[in-house]
């Protein structure tokens, strides 16, 4: 937990301070070291949040790209009394979670249920396997007409199946604590995955991290450039009895059929 209750007022933890969890309001103490990153721990064994995870690294970062006040936001369910954290919670009404560590499915479903108007962020980096995936599967993207617009007829090929089913978008982060400095290196972007929307056909867009903050902060993020094409054939029509002749197709045997080669 980054911030703590010290005289009514939002405080990070320094060495030695102690103060109270905005959500349950019971006794924190300052955890400050070297190996980890400075936060709040409870004095005493509490599950106060029980979608509360410790935080990396990675997990800090993002959250000290947006404005402190929007930081874990205490959320109560009025009817149920049910209170989380939420890491980011902006003032056009958007609920942003990143997520390291594994999930299981139902607290995600419980997740988006709860905070309805939500984005994930999820650390690609944290699975060796994820990222490789992600390249092989990519240059079976179909172009959606818009820059940076795609069209995923086997998202299960391409993404972890936990982030298929979803109600709310899903953002791959590849790049993680790493610093890249060439452009050509997709690890440098973000991948926004929609809910899927006819016959297991997903949307993905392209965006940059600039775009993606920026997008936040403004409220703007899904208006524009996302708003999203259905796709002009379901899956089960990109099937062809011959070789096209365009030489933008390959044989993938294990489809049993050709599929459109596209790059990004």
């Amino acid at each position: 937990m980054k911030f703590a209750l010290i005289d009514g007022s939002r405080t990070e933890a320094s060495k030695g301070a102690t103060g109270s969890c905005p959500v349950c309001g019971s006794d924190l103490i300052a955890k400050c070291g070297e190996l980890k990153i400075n936060h709040w721990a409870h004095k005493k064994i509490r599950n106060c949040d029980t979608w509360w995870e410790s935080e990396t690294e990675w997990h800090r970062s993002w959250k000290n790209k947006f404005p402190t006040d929007w930081q874990e936001y205490a959320f109560t369910d009025d009817t149920s009394g049910e209170k989380h954290i939420a890491d980011i919670f902006s003032e056009h009404g958007w609920v942003v979670e990143f997520q390291h560590s594994h999930i299981k499915p139902e607290e995600r479903i419980s997740r988006e249920n709860f905070y309805k108007k939500m984005v994930w962020v999820v650390d690609g980096t944290r699975l060796k396997r994820d990222y490789p995936r992600f390249i092989k599967a990519k240059d079976d993207f179909r172009r959606a007409g818009k820059l940076g617009h795609y069209f995923v007829d086997f998202p299960e090929e391409a993404f972890p199946r936990l982030w298929l089913s979803g109600k709310v978008p899903v953002i791959f982060d590849f790049q993680g604590i790493e610093s890249i400095h060439d452009n050509a290196d997709l690890r440098k972007y973000l991948f926004c995955l929609f809910p899927m929307q006819s016959l297991g056909t997903s949307t993905l867009v392209v965006i940059s991290r600039e775009a993606f903050i920026n997008g936040i902060v403004a409220g703007s993020l899904f208006s524009y450039p996302f708003n999203i094409t259905k796709p002009s054939k379901p899956r089960q029509q990109i099937v062809y009895k011959s070789i096209p002749n365009t030489g933008t197709h390959h044989y993938d045997p294990r489809r049993k059929r050709f599929v459109r080669r596209e790059r990004f």
